[in-house]
């Protein structure tokens, strides 16, 4: 997934709104709307300029006794309607926003969900908060606020430049010169801030991070006392945001004083050349207010546009990384005419089967197993010898670098995902429970359980009697990963949950292995209620488990060293019967 990090491709303006264009669509009406209705608050913004005119060379200059007393009446109504105006580009611009936000990331999480294994192993929970959830606030708030801005100041510019040219068409081309003047700096900002906006992504992935770790990891900080560890880490860690906000400021922050440096001395301009066209007689001081009035209005806007230019830059930037995940090609795909795997029957063979994580790291190397369907397989060996690595390749967590693997005679990635995953539960030495009650957690093995098939899998696996002692019974919730329930009843849970799927496969990995001897009896009765009339995958380190299995396969180095049942690896005496010995020798 090395495109998902150095993804570097520049889309420029017109390929921004291309890309949005899908997720806006749906708004067309209301986004439209919103973007009409900007145009007349920015429009307005001339009439209390233009107004000026005629009030300042009657009343004030010719002292005419018929004053035009409307003109302030007509301000505070046109002010009044602009307000009403902005009130509603501000809802509109926030019903759309919201909305394609949220369609934004119902797209990426759909996106995360289908992401292969091996991309969770390589990005941490802080790029996947970022990069699949923040960046799409980022995007859209910086983005459509910043879009009404921008229209509705663009046509209070032009509106404001016609003033400007009604009024002196001289004093406009000195206006005019330093307003493009002042803008200039605006071309260099995406390129200032791309790199240094990049780096702060990278940082406040890290502060997600920490949130997360220190979370799920409290009992061990307190149990090795890494209280001070993990603060220094995490203010490291806002030091270094701190001198990226810093480096931010300096690349960017010296263009708002600039443009009020070149505005200023455009006023100043201004002011001395009109005043020489007053005395001239060429234009009336009227002309005169009511254009440094609209100038005044042209150039507030314009000394304070280079932060929101910054803010639709850093939209951009985040409208790219969504695009960049969004572009990601899954590695763990169905093939090209994938079919419907709807029965296992005869052989699950691995065909010289090789795997690495990292290339030219081997992991498995030529593994030749032939398991027929109703039998019971043991993995056991030395740790990081591969046994996990094995059964994961079953349901296609990963895909194996060169050989294949295959049921009822066909490769495995000749079946769709769904339908293969379909005839597999797995419970693993860790399992992971979801936030919710019992019921939730077990439904999510078969959603369409009845009440009766829930009640027979909590007798299977020795359940029913806790359930029934607890207040909410079946609907008791049990907290985030399960943190309200024991170690043995975690597991005896999960394992209710691969029961009510019913399949014809059962890995089980290391299932027992964290558990007391107490809890290890229990579970293990669950189990074997589990592997009963299934073809079943156990790795296990307690050989008194799988003394069982209809065979037994030792697995060291990624390489099969022996396999047979438990009274014939002993005769060996092999890898496995080192193993044995050294557990149960007195």
């Amino acid at each position: 997934m090395a495109e998902f990090d150095t993804f570097e491709h520049k889309m420029n303006f017109t390929e921004h709104y291309q890309a949005m264009w899908p997720f806006v669509k749906p708004y067309l009406f209301r986004a439209i709307l919103a973007v009409l209705i900007s145009i007349p608050i920015g429009a307005l913004d001339s009439v209390v300029a233009l107004s000026l005119k005629p009030y300042m060379d009657i009343v004030l200059v010719d002292k005419s006794a018929q004053s035009p007393d409307y003109i302030p009446f007509l301000i505070i109504a046109f002010t009044t309607v602009q307000g009403f105006l902005n009130y509603m580009a501000n809802y509109l611009n926030t019903w759309v926003g919201t909305k394609i936000n949220q369609d934004l990331k119902r797209v990426l999480f759909q996106k995360l969900l289908c992401l292969e294994t091996s991309f969770f192993d390589t990005h941490n929970s802080g790029v996947i908060i970022q990069r699949f959830s923040s960046d799409s606030d980022t995007a859209c708030s910086g983005l459509l606020a910043n879009l009404k801005t921008f229209i509705s100041q663009f046509f209070s510019s032009v509106s404001l430049v016609c003033v400007l040219i009604y009024n002196s068409w001289q004093l406009s081309i000195i206006a005019i010169i330093v307003l493009i003047t002042a803008l200039l700096p605006l071309a260099s900002i995406r390129k200032r801030i791309k790199k240094t906006v990049n780096q702060s992504i990278k940082e406040s992935t890290k502060i997600f991070t920490e949130y997360n770790e220190t979370y799920n990891g409290n009992k061990t900080i307190c149990a090795y006392n890494l209280q001070n560890n993990i603060y220094k880490r995490f203010d490291n860690t806002l030091q270094q945001l701190f001198k990226l906000t810093i480096k931010m400021v300096q690349k960017t922050g010296w263009i708002t004083p600039l443009m009020h440096i070149i505005v200023s001395a455009g006023i100043g301009g201004v002011i001395w050349f009109g005043s020489t066209l007053i005395v001239e007689h060429k234009i009336s001081a009227g002309n005169f207010v009511s254009f440094i009035t609209a100038l005044i209005l042209l150039y507030t806007p314009i000394k304070n546009i280079g932060k929101s230019f910054n803010n639709v830059q850093v939209s951009f930037l985040a409208i790219e990384r969504i695009f960049a995940l969004l572009n990601l090609k899954p590695k763990i795909i169905d093939c090209h005419g994938a079919h419907k795997l709807d029965k296992v029957k005869g052989e699950i063979v691995f065909d010289h089967v090789y795997f690495s994580y990292v290339e030219n790291k081997p992991v498995l190397s030529d593994i030749n197993l032939k398991i027929k369907v109703g039998s019971s397989i043991a993995l056991v060996g030395n740790s990081g010898g591969g046994k996990t690595t094995l059964v994961n390749l079953l349901p296609r967590f990963y895909d194996v670098i060169k050989g294949k693997i295959l049921i009822n005679g066909q490769d495995i990635r000749s079946y769709t995902l769904k339908s293969l995953r379909d005839q597999m539960a797995v419970v693993f030495q860790d399992n992971f429970l979801f936030a919710g009650t019992i019921r939730e957690n077990i439904l999510f093995g078969k959603p369409d359980a009845t009440e009766k098939e829930i009640n027979k899998v909590l007798k299977l696996v020795y359940l029913d009697d806790f359930v029934k002692g607890l207040p909410c019974g079946i609907d008791t919730e049990i907290g985030e990963r399960g943190t309200l329930l024991s170690g043995g009843q975690k597991q005896r849970l999960a394992i209710a949950r691969a029961l009510i799927k019913d399949t014809p496969i059962v890995i089980l990995d290391e299932a027992t292995s964290a558990l007391d001897n107490k809890s290890e009896a229990i579970v293990q009765k669950a189990i074997e209620n589990l592997m009963k009339n299934r073809t079943v995958f156990i790795i296990a380190h307690r050989l008194s488990t799988i003394k069982n299995a209809d065979n037994i396969v030792v697995i060291n180095n990624g390489e099969v060293a022996e396999s047979g049942t438990h009274e014939e690896l002993l005769k060996k005496n092999g890898a496995y019967a080192v193993l044995y010995n050294a557990q149960f020798k007195k």
